[in-house]
């Protein structure tokens, strides 16, 4: 009989995790300091690329993505079945709501409200941005969000699985779909090539290592690496984001409210995605410590693949690479009061729910 899948150790969030909006703040000044004081080296980065893929920033993908995949058992799978009410709230938030309700607010917000405050030659390409980072569910962060909010562990790693492996082959065709109506043009061999370069090698290049540390050295093996591979994922990160604001800053400094006003669509996705997952969650009869993680999976966004194909589509400097580093600056505060809002609701969900 095989082992049944592990449920990764329980991941406490990190000082540098906690503090993530803070060390982006630092990176805005950082990139904007150093994009005017060496604007030639900056330039050199734009120019290094290959077939419209910009080798540095792609290779510092890599190393924020696969170690977040290390940690998805695609054994879990088979774990779906214990969940099933969970696992189809979650799914059709994924994948059903959040993607098209992000290109509604989007449009409304950025397209029409807010639209004599941006840029107009950057309104289409903010929209395009605030698709891709809900294009794709959440791969790493979550295990910290279900843990802070004591969620069933098995549930969480099946759910994540599921998500990765449905990522694989629905992220173009949802992204393609949704800035189509937009009419916002699709480049579509890139961003076919942006799902082979940001997801399925990732996905690859992670369970073969994750396989082959298992093989070697266990479970504790595979966690202390896991442990190593942390830091590296997010210095990547915070020197992904340094690069765009280098490249961002004479937009910023040119509309100040620009990142404040991104933030508004992304703000009320989160809370009606996580309140409607919630909500479903009990109407179902779904038990709380599923009901907590779904209602976050369903809100949280994969925010370093939506920086990656913002890239690769739209460029460096393009208004949707900015939108989706937006995304990442209120990822865990925001997330962090969901966590404390099903925490307090607990008594209530679970005395309606019986």
């Amino acid at each position: 009989m095989a082992d049944a899948p592990k449920v990764p150790a329980k991941p406490a969030m990190t000082t540098f995790e906690r503090y993530l909006s803070l060390w982006v703040a630092l990176c805005i000044i950082a990139g904007i300091g150093l994009g005017a004081a060496v604007p030639g080296a900056f330039a050199t980065i734009a120019d290094a690329e290959v077939a419209r893929v910009n080798l540095p920033v792609a290779l510092l993908v890599w190393l924020m993505i696969i170690p977040m995949l290390l940690k998805i058992d695609f054994g879990a799978l088979g774990q779906v079945r214990q969940h099933l009410r969970g696992v189809g709230v979650t799914l059709f938030i994924n994948w059903a709501v959040k993607p098209f309700s992000m290109a509604l607010l989007g449009t409304a917000f950025i397209g029409w409200l807010f639209c004599p405050w941006l840029p107009a030659d950057q309104i289409e390409s903010y929209i395009a941005g605030l698709i891709l980072l809900a294009a794709a569910p959440c791969t790493a962060m979550v295990f910290v969000w279900s843990n802070l909010c004591e969620g069933e562990p098995h549930y969480t790693l099946s759910q994540v699985a599921l998500n990765d492996l449905i990522m694989v082959f629905a992220f173009a065709p949802l992204v393609g779909l949704l800035l189509g109506v937009a009419s916002i043009t699709v480049p579509w061999d890139t961003l076919l090539l942006s799902v082979v370069l940001y997801i399925l090698v990732p996905v690859i290049v992670a369970q073969v290592i994750r396989r082959q540390v298992l093989v070697a050295g266990g479970q504790p093996r595979l966690d202390a690496l896991l442990g190593k591979l942390g830091p590296v994922s997010l210095v990547a990160l915070l020197t992904t984001l340094v690069l765009l604001f280098g490249f961002q800053g004479e937009a910023i400094l040119d509309q100040p409210l620009v990142i404040a006003l991104l933030a508004v669509p992304i703000l009320i996705q989160v809370y009606f995605n996580a309140g409607l997952a919630y909500w479903l969650s009990r109407r179902f009869g779904v038990a709380w410590c599923v009901a907590a993680p779904a209602a976050l999976i369903g809100a949280s966004n994969f925010f370093e693949l939506a920086v990656a194909a913002a890239i690769s589509l739209f460029g460096l400097k393009s208004g949707a690479a900015l939108a989706t580093v937006v995304g990442v600056l209120v990822e865990v505060p925001v997330m962090l009061s969901v966590v404390a809002l099903v925490k307090r609701t607990r008594r209530w969900y679970e005395t309606l729910a019986h």
